[in-house]
């Protein structure tokens, strides 16, 4: 038996939003991580991965620690509860 899905008719709210708003410059980062990541892949076809990939890749890295650590900081600082 198939289920079906339940219409979504309702729009984001302004919290909603907010909280994407909040949390985008880590979700950027990991899509850089993930970029660098399949620029790894497809590097294999073309003799391997340089190093100047794998330091596009650890600096994507270091990139979703900073993102990370900026968005718990905003979402858990001395105004907010935990």
């Amino acid at each position: 038996m198939r289920k079906r899905l339940a219409l979504v008719t309702t729009e984001p709210t302004a919290a909603d939003l907010a909280a994407i708003a909040t949390e985008w410059p880590l979700i950027a980062a990991e899509l850089d991580v993930l970029d660098a990541e399949i620029t790894l892949i497809n590097a294999e076809d073309h003799g391997g991965p340089t190093a100047l990939d794998w330091r596009r890749l650890r600096r994507a890295e270091a990139r979703v620690t900073r993102a990370a650590a900026e968005v718990a900081t905003r979402t858990t600082g001395p105004d907010r509860a935990a």
